[in-house]
């Protein structure tokens, strides 16, 4: 995580315009930003499985695994922006597998203009274990945001809607998940690497010369 990031995510109140450089936009994971425009609901992707994150418990938990039992998955809706003149991918949040369907939350499909404050979110890369996504089922289990993109005809930019862009009937926001880096392994190989060596150079200076 970016350092810095989970106090940037608690409490900066502003929002700055959304930025479409590439290179600029790697250096702004978990940024705070604002958007203008209108989704396209038919054309809808889905991260699963996942659970629901509690906003609250997330930012004074973070990287912990899950904050709800209840599972079911992100959906990521293409966004034309009004003001920008592009169409982004904007994750609106959680719904419950029993509402994965669009018919089963036509309420929350709001087809107004509509001013989304999220952060920004990069590509990430498949971890051990992880299925590959599917694309023809649409069963994403990872953000690859090239292909998820090239899928919808968007530009590869996601944003996480916040938890104040949920709508009565729609996904909850807000699902922003801050990963701690778990760098355990590394310091255990720095430590057992650095006691070997001293070990070494101990018997080959006490033992190995007293021998001969």
């Amino acid at each position: 995580m970016r350092p810095g990031a989970l106090h940037e995510i608690r409490w900066v109140s502003h929002t700055d315009p959304l930025p479409l450089g590439q290179l600029e936009l790697k250096q702004l994971e978990y940024r705070r930003v604002r958007v203008r425009g209108r989704f396209d609901h038919s054309k809808e992707l889905y991260i699963m499985p996942r659970t629901r994150v509690d906003p609250d418990k997330e930012a004074q938990e973070a990287g912990r695994l899950m904050s709800s039992t209840e599972t079911g998955a992100n959906v990521i809706t293409p966004f034309d922006c009004t003001e920008l003149g592009v169409r982004i991918l904007v994750n609106r949040g959680f719904v419950p597998r029993t509402r994965l369907k669009p018919e089963t939350r036509t309420k929350g499909q709001i087809t107004d203009e509509v001013e989304i404050v999220g952060v920004i979110r990069l590509t990430e890369s498949r971890r051990p274990f992880i299925p590959q996504n599917d694309v023809e089922r649409n069963h994403w289990y990872y953000r690859d945001l090239e292909a998820m993109a090239h899928a919808v005809g968007t530009e590869p930019i996601l944003i996480d809607a916040d938890f104040n862009s949920t709508v009565p009937g729609g996904p909850i926001g807000g699902q922003t998940r801050v990963t701690l880096r778990n760098e355990h392994l590394q310091y255990i190989l720095t430590w057992y690497g650095l006691c070997a060596a001293t070990s070494y150079m101990w018997f080959q200076k006490f033992v190995r010369k007293a021998a001969v």
